[in-house]
């Protein structure tokens, strides 16, 4: 069994991977976290890494004095520069490294990992949406995997194990339609409300999403280029009870679907072990106590947001990166209470509308558009009234 580097470990899908890795006995080198210095440290002291990274210096004294007395004392690294350099310094062909950070800064660290010929597990959503061509091909040249840890995309990588690509009709995303799915007035929707999804164990930013569907306009564009998908043969329907995680209809209208009980331990596993399938943490299926399973279409009109991947896929260029580094910023200023639930939507599709269109976005395209659309989302921050 390969070693293991988590990128984002003090997050929701960090400590769950550090989980799997504990149940497996998988030797972690490598830990990374934003801020949460404390959390950082007891990991480290658990599993001994090699090298820890944190986002900048001062953290990183911080976390040498959590860490005083620790031997073999792992090596401090800092910043995006010291995140990139985490995710590639691993012994190639040995390790594969877990990128679980939130948001666009989970681009470099992704591309490092590739360019140094180390497999990625990857739960960071928006470092496909953004650059899914650039990372891809990548991939490709070096001859490494990218393994989903998506729920959605998991369970659709898993129904393409052994099939031809060729011929699949349509891939079907499950969504569960989060905690407002029922709720007719969004008007007063708080953060902490926002935030209590009913099915899944995640963190705050992609609970958000999941309010708000945003999740699966990202997990379209996501679907595009991790499976290879075009843009029109991708579907996605509401099932409430988060059993089907996805399906895939074949050119002879046979349909797999991949089912499990809502525990990210699972596509974790999968995506640290693959080809290999070993006995999890997850508990089993019991689908007689289930009863029933439940698929509806969303409602486009409470959430306008479940559409817009398509939309960003339709016109290219930059217009993927601007969604998601709007919504990323948007979803901060709704968590800080500087905007309302529905702002956040209403907010990317103006970025949306006003980005620019090009053919083509190279990395620097992308790192700009992204940098606009947040100062495009805070500056109109002002128009939105609580």
């Amino acid at each position: 069994m390969r070693s293991l580097r988590v990128l984002g470990s003090t997050g929701s899908v960090g400590r769950q991977a550090l989980e799997v890795a504990r149940s497996l006995g998988m030797r972690v080198t490598g830990l990374s976290a934003m801020s949460n210095v404390s959390l950082l440290a007891a990991q480290a002291r658990e599993f001994r890494p090699h090298e820890v990274c944190v986002a900048d210096a001062a953290l990183a004294a911080d976390l040498a004095r959590e860490l005083a007395g620790v031997s073999p004392f792992p090596r401090l690294l800092a910043g995006a520069e010291g995140l990139a350099e985490l995710a590639a310094s691993g012994v190639c062909g040995e390790e594969i490294v877990l990128n679980a950070v939130v948001g666009s800064a989970g681009i470099l660290p992704t591309l490092a990992a590739i360019d140094a010929g180390q497999d990625v597990a990857l739960a960071n959503k928006e470092t496909l949406v953004a650059a899914g061509y650039h990372v891809m091909r990548a991939a490709g040249e070096r001859g490494v995997t990218v393994r989903p840890v998506d729920s959605e995309h998991s369970a659709v990588w898993q129904c393409l194990w052994g099939e031809d690509r060729a011929r699949v009709a349509r891939v079907i995303l499950t969504a569960s339609g989060g905690p407002f799915r029922d709720r007719e007035d969004l008007s007063d929707v708080t953060p902490e409300a926002a935030v209590a999804h009913p099915n899944w164990r995640m963190g705050p930013k992609i609970s958000v999403d999941s309010a708000t569907m945003m999740n699966k306009a990202l997990e379209v564009v996501e679907a595009r280029w991790l499976l290879g998908i075009p843009v029109e043969a991708i579907e996605i329907l509401v099932h409430r009870e988060s059993i089907v995680h996805s399906m895939v209809e074949f050119v002879d209208g046979s349909v797999k679907a991949q089912l499990g009980t809502a525990d990210m331990r699972t596509p974790i596993q999968v995506a640290l072990t693959y080809p290999h399938r070993l006995p999890g943490l997850a508990s089993g299926l019991e689908l007689a106590t289930i009863g029933s399973l439940t698929f509806e279409r969303p409602d486009v009109n409470r959430f306008p947001a479940v559409g817009l991947g398509h939309a960003a896929l339709r016109r290219g260029g930059v217009v993927p990166a601007v969604m998601s580094a709007a919504n990323e910023e948007a979803v901060n200023l709704f968590l800080s209470g500087k905007i309302r639930f529905q702002d956040i939507t209403r907010l990317v599709i103006r970025s949306m509308d006003a980005s620019p269109d090009v053919d083509s976005a190279s990395l620097d395209d992308i790192a700009l558009a992204d940098r606009w659309a947040r100062e495009y989302v805070r500056g109109r921050c002002s128009e939105c009234t609580r």
